[in-house]
């Protein structure tokens, strides 16, 4: 019972201690992990990562997709500082690769460790598209979406109990869980880790960040109709599903249009 009494203080302290602020989208959120213990563990997955995969050494495919994630790098940094928020940024060390594998997908880890997966491009077509894609994993980065998610996912692991040890042991459970967090190796067309809401937000965090960097918006409707016709017969009923629908998905992003355009116009690269 004493037990229980102390870890609903705990609880209750650091719910009050640790609201932030979404960028963007100005929802409150919940985040207990430090973000210097998140970018350390993602630089050490991610260099795991990189060395279990093959590198794409086709130069076209590698200089698009550095191209495109720069820009929204540059237009991401550009709004922080226009907002006069930099210190928002603080501990990213943007890195971007691009993986020799036939599966769409792309994923951003805490600081910005980014990996596109040589199968989306296909999909994307072009860098209008691959900058949708883009924007929406940096957006769940910037968003902290997986601090939410390993928040909830450690406090269910340990009972509540002991987080700080979890995250200091590094255990196989712990890295297991941050690799789930952050999509690492879920395929974007599949069920992803992250909650309906998360997925929403960064849709439209990701439809800004693209649009401030200089991208044509409306590319995410046709991205997403080719994504709904690749999924065809496959895709998983939205009911069922942590991540909206390719329809419902497009029918949100055609609202965002105006406040994408909005913000390109206020905080986009010159």
């Amino acid at each position: 019972m004493k037990n229980s009494i102390w870890l609903g203080i705990l609880i209750c302290f650091f719910a009050i201690t640790s609201v932030a602020q979404v960028p963007i989208t100005g929802r409150r959120q919940l985040k207990l992990l430090p973000k210097s213990t998140l970018n350390s563990m993602a630089n050490e997955e991610y260099q795991k990562f990189l060395s279990t995969h093959v590198l794409c050494t086709d130069a076209a495919k590698v200089e698009q997709v550095k191209r495109v994630g720069e820009r929204i790098q540059a237009a991401t940094t550009n709004y922080f500082t226009l907002k006069k928020q930099t210190k928002y940024l603080a501990g990213f060390r943007w890195v971007i690769n691009v993986v020799e594998e036939n599966t769409v997908n792309a994923w951003c880890m805490p600081g910005g460790k980014i990996v596109v997966y040589t199968g989306l491009l296909p999909v994307t077509m072009n860098d209008d598209a691959l900058a949708v894609v883009m924007g929406h994993e940096i957006a769940h980065a910037l968003a902290n979406h997986g601090n939410e998610r390993m928040s909830q996912g450690l406090a269910q692991q340990a009972g509540g109990l002991a987080l700080s040890v979890l995250l200091s042991n590094r255990s196989p459970e712990t890295q297991n869980l941050f690799l789930k967090a952050y999509g690492v190796g879920t395929n974007l067309g599949a069920m992803l880790p992250f909650s309906r809401l998360h997925e929403s937000e960064a849709d439209e965090i990701g439809l800004c960040l693209m649009a401030m960097a200089g991208y044509n918006p409306e590319e995410a409707i046709g991205f997403w109709q080719r994504m709904d016709k690749a999924n065809g017969t496959a895709s998983v009923p939205q009911i069922l599903s942590t991540h909206p629908s390719d329809k419902a998905r497009i029918d949100n992003l055609q609202k965002l249009m105006p406040k994408a355009r909005a913000f390109a116009t206020k905080y986009g690269l010159k």
